[in-house]
């Protein structure tokens, strides 16, 4: 089971996303656009809303999964891990939570690239690493199954929801990932709160922290953060 947590999360603005997995998207990014936002007389925490599924959404997982006893969580920033914990842990099926797909965002050519945030569940099929991958789009997601055809008509690749759902799956690894280029440190707290909800020990993999300060920005600060 794998968990972006940008499913949780809805963004009015749809050009805020896909970018390097640095410390500039991480953190850098996030005050320039907050600078910007603020010239404009607006407050950038308007344009994300977390969605009341996070504090929920253990429990709906509860009804349709089973935990494996010897169970694996692991907690990173990239969404890239997944490839390497579903092989070592021998997944023959990954269920997907996410805003994106993650099977490649240039059909099937983007397989024979380095496994990245971006390919890694297509690379996971092409690699014959895994069977079956069932994605669970977010409500607030703006791909369609159809951006992924090519893909979708050779492997084995199912678009769910729970509704969906008529049997169980046992998990014997959960992977959650923060993808801070995408999601907003402002809401850091509350993916502590989530990850914790799971209930399982977690091991952390390059999650760093951030700091959102936006009070004590110095003028070298901004400057800086603008050139981002």
């Amino acid at each position: 089971m794998s968990i972006d947590w940008d499913y949780f999360i809805y963004t009015k603005n749809d050009n805020w996303g896909s970018y390097i997995e640095n410390k500039r998207s991480l953190v850098d990014l996030w005050y320039k656009r907050y600078i910007q936002e603020k010239a404009l007389g607006r407050d950038i925490k308007e344009s994300y809303k977390l969605s009341p599924a996070w504090n929920t959404f253990w429990k709906r997982i509860e009804k349709y999964f089973i935990y494996a006893n010897d169970i694996k969580a692991y907690v990173s920033d990239s969404h890239a891990l997944s490839y390497e914990i579903a092989k070592e842990n021998s997944c023959q099926i990954v269920c997907l939570f996410d805003s994106h797909a993650d099977l490649g965002y240039g059909g099937l050519p983007s397989l024979n690239f380095e496994v990245n945030c971006s390919n890694w569940l297509g690379k996971l099929l092409k690699d014959k690493q895994i069977k079956e991958a069932n994605i669970f789009y977010s409500p607030y997601t703006i791909e369609k199954p159809e951006y992924f055809k090519q893909i979708n008509s050779i492997y084995n690749i199912r678009y769910c929801s729970f509704s969906h759902l008529n049997k169980s799956f046992k998990v014997s690894a959960v992977h959650i990932c923060r993808s801070g280029a995408w999601t907003p440190p402002w809401l850091d707290d509350k993916f502590t709160q989530f990850i914790d909800a799971m209930g399982i020990e977690y091991e952390i993999a390059d999650c760093p922290a951030r700091k959102w300060d936006t009070e004590n920005i110095s003028l070298s600060h901004q400057i800086n953060y603008l050139m981002a």
